[in-house]
C-alpha cells in the first residue's frame, strides 16, 4: 500500500481513512502473531497451562512484566522469557511506526504540497 508522492495531490479522506484502517489491521494481525509466539513458547517451554501462558504473554506485551517467572525452573523456559520479553519491546516500538505511519504521512505531506 504505497503512498503517494510528494509532488502529487494530497489522498482524499476516505483514502487516508482506509490507510489508517489498513495499518490498524496489519498492527492487530502483528499482536496475534506476538501472542500466538508467546503463549506456545510458554506452554511447550514453560509447562504453562494454556491460559496461564495466555496471562504471561499478555502482560509481557502490554509492559507489565512476568506474572509466572518464579515458577520458570528450565534454562529453556527462562531463555525464552527473556527473548520474548525483548521481542515483545521491539514489537511495541513496530506497532507504533505502523499504527502512525498513515498520519506522519499526511502530515509531512501536507506541509510539502504547495498550494495552487
Amino acid at each position: 500500500m504505497p503512498f503517494e508522492h510528494h509532488r502529487q495531490p494530497l489522498a482524499p479522506h476516505p483514502v487516508f481513512l482506509r490507510r489508517v484502517l489498513l495499518h490498524f489491521i496489519m498492527a492487530v494481525g502483528l499482536i496475534c502473531l506476538s501472542l500466538g509466539i508467546g503463549i506456545v513458547g510458554y506452554h511447550t517451554l514453560g509447562g504453562l497451562a494454556w491460559e496461564d501462558a495466555l496471562v504471561e504473554s499478555s502482560m509481557l506485551m502490554g509492559g507489565q512484566g512476568p506474572v509466572y517467572g518464579q515458577s520458570l525452573t528450565t534454562v529453556s523456559a527462562k531463555l525464552f522469557s527473556s527473548a520474548y520479553a525483548l521481542f515483545c519491546g521491539i514489537v511495541l516500538i513496530a506497532l507504533f511506526g505502523i499504527i502512525l505511519s498513515p498520519v506522519f504521512h499526511r502530515i509531512l505531506h501536507r506541509l510539502h504540497v504547495s498550494e495552487k
